[in-house]
């Protein structure tokens, strides 16, 4: 299971780098980061190296944020593996709320992050497909 912080965040200048000097100075290592944005707000998707202390700092510094499970499956580094997990994903009648793609450090290859309902009947899913998950 991977934690995940996700902080609404104003969407203005200086607004995600507020965010990183906070971890920065308080040596906490951003492992991933994914910003979606809208006019006025984004959501900083953020795959940190302590979940819990970096979720209760960004809260004493009135951030608005929570944590949240995800899904760290590991696909080959070769053309078409994002592909075929998502045909398997669909086979397997699994609704994905988002994804994004990150790099496991102790094997520098691609890892897809996924965020679904029911994480741990999908991580057992994906498993028995042949996924190693991170």
């Amino acid at each position: 299971m991977v934690e995940q912080i996700s902080i609404f965040a104003e969407n203005k200048k200086g607004s995600m780098r507020e965010i990183t000097q906070l971890l920065t100075d308080n040596d906490l290592n951003i492992y991933c980061a994914i910003t979606n944005d809208s006019a006025e707000y984004g959501i900083v998707r953020l795959l940190v190296d302590e979940t819990e202390r970096a979720f209760q700092l960004l809260r004493a510094y009135d951030f608005t944020c929570k944590i949240s499970r995800v899904i760290g499956v590991k696909i080959p580094d070769a053309v078409g593996s994002l592909n075929k997990l998502l045909i398997d994903i669909e086979d397997s009648n699994i609704n994905l709320d988002y994804l994004y793609v990150s790099y496991s450090r102790e094997d520098a290859t691609p890892v897809a992050i996924l965020h679904a309902p029911g994480y741990a009947e999908v991580e057992a899913c994906l498993k028995s497909r042949g996924y190693a998950m991170i």
